[in-house]
């Protein structure tokens, strides 16, 4: 990396550059995780205990998740429900990504991604609040159902997960939408006529050629919509009920209502060791390494 950055700008604003990317990785994401991961193995202490004999590495932390059957049965949701996001913007977001990139011209393409990304310029929360209005009892959604006669009475979408799910879906489409588009995108067009020629149908074209160059891009979408989805705060907060907790609203309500940073550390690194875990299973799942990813 340092050797293509000296040949394109130069030594000086190479190490420039690598000590900003050094200085970004170390401050921002390895310091803070090892602070977490030190905070979710001690004691929730008062500040006079700190540093005393009570200041010990233990489990207990982690214990109380496995012993809280509430907990984590939403753990265990929470990761269904985001490899379930994952899997219905995989097929919202892969039809889209194949028109943009092979079936429009370049001016519905642009047209068509210009509507993609005008929403994105507002507030996720604002944006996610806005499904609230669609979704409520009341609501336009609701009252469209009504006029056209296909319902008797107004439908409680936001009772479950349902809401949560087409929020999701909604907020990190475009996460799926542009891996998965640069991949088909610099695929030969020649490939796919050549495959239609000798007598393959679209299914067939799709699975035979399309979706086994477009794997990096189907990996990298679902790695970052899966990240983003069990990550998430403000969806399910907005749009999920009493009855449809998601995990990061334990993590929440052990950091800043329950005061308990060691316990909320504990369950966040968790959620992140499962995250990890994801991503392994998804390059195994698609043959993809961290290069192709990154390409």
């Amino acid at each position: 990396m340092f050797k293509q950055l000296k040949a394109r700008f130069g030594s000086g604003l190479a190490v420039g550059i690598i000590g900003m990317i050094a200085i970004w990785l170390i401050g921002l994401v390895i310091l803070p995780q090892l602070l977490m991961i030190d905070y979710s193995f001690r004691p929730n202490l008062l500040p006079a205990e700190i540093g005393g004999p009570k200041d010990t590495y233990s489990l207990v932390n982690y214990d109380t998740l496995f012993n809280n059957q509430i907990h984590l049965a939403i753990f265990f949701k929470t990761i269904w429900s985001s490899v379930l996001v994952t899997v219905l913007t995989l097929v919202v977001s892969y039809p889209i990504a194949f028109y943009l990139a092979k079936v429009a011209t370049p001016r519905q393409a642009a047209l068509c991604l210009l509507l993609l990304i005008i929403p994105f310029w507002i507030n996720e929360i604002l944006r996610t609040f806005s499904w609230y209005i669609i979704l409520a009892y009341k609501g336009p959604l609701n009252a469209l159902l009504l006029s056209l006669g296909l319902i008797n009475r107004p439908i409680r979408f936001l009772s479950g997960d349902g809401g949560v799910m087409l929020g999701m879906v909604y907020a990190y489409i475009l996460f799926m939408v542009f891996p998965i588009y640069n991949a088909i995108e610099s695929l030969d067009t020649n490939q796919v006529k050549a495959a239609r020629n000798l007598g393959a149908g679209w299914m067939r074209t799709h699975y035979r050629v399309i979706i086994p160059h477009a794997k990096p891009g189907i990996a990298t979408g679902c790695i970052m919509t899966f990240m983003l989805a069990a990550g998430s705060y403000a969806v399910p907060a907005l749009l999920g009920s009493p009855g449809s907790r998601w995990f990061t609203q334990i993590i929440y309500n052990w950091f800043f209502e329950g005061g308990n940073w060691n316990q909320g550390a504990a369950y966040a690194f968790l959620l992140l060791v499962m995250c990890i875990g994801f991503i392994a299973f998804v390059m195994r799942v698609f043959k993809v390494g961290l290069g192709d990813i990154a390409k």
